[in-house]
């Protein structure tokens, strides 16, 4: 199990973290729009860093009519060499300053998305006993030996991403509703 993500639903984030990704968005080679101004969010998970140092989540949003996976970390000290991932900096009204980056380029997110694929895990509790609003599911590999250790995450989920024709030992797939309709999505894939 993924354990339980420590969240704090009574703080206030300057700038939010939907002002952040706003202004984020349109600077991303995946991002299909030009402005995210009308950026909102759909659902999301966290897991769990097992030291306890940062806070991973992953957000979907929806802008320009695609839903856009975004996974983020929250670091309270900026991440040496990973400038060109900082997705930018809020003030946290319990935790502090806190230093928000595109998980892809931070390793705590990369080690916890490819351990959840490999050993079947899902996504963590929350603290506050909250009604989760996405539930994932790594597939778990059996034969690990076949991995080159590359991983594809698919930043547009809806639609639904077309497969890959290399064949993934192991993936994440996440489930969560969208104007009123349940939906599955590929969120990521091992090979």
């Amino acid at each position: 199990m993924s354990g339980t993500a420590e969240v704090h639903p009574e703080a206030t984030l300057i700038p939010s973290k939907l002002e952040l990704l706003a202004a984020w968005l349109p600077k991303q080679g995946w991002f299909k729009g030009t402005d995210a101004s009308d950026v909102e969010r759909i659902a999301g998970f966290r897991f769990v860093d097992p030291y306890g140092e940062v806070g991973i989540e992953t957000l979907l949003v929806r802008s320009g009519g695609q839903v856009y996976q975004v996974p983020l970390t929250y670091r309270s000290e900026p991440l040496a060499g990973a400038e060109e991932f900082l997705v930018g900096e809020m003030e946290h009204s319990v935790l502090g300053h806190r230093w928000a980056y595109d998980g892809t380029g931070d390793p705590v997110y990369v080690d916890e998305l490819q351990r959840v694929i490999r050993e079947g895990d899902d996504e963590a509790d929350l603290n506050t006993g909250a009604p989760k609003s996405m539930t994932v599911r790594g597939s778990g590999v059996v034969l690990v030996s076949n991995s080159t250790g590359q991983m594809k995450l698919y930043r547009v989920v809806d639609p639904a991403p077309a497969t890959n024709k290399r064949v993934a030992v192991g993936t994440l797939e996440g489930a969560w509703t969208l104007d009123g309709v349940e939906r599955t999505s590929l969120l990521a894939s091992l090979y």
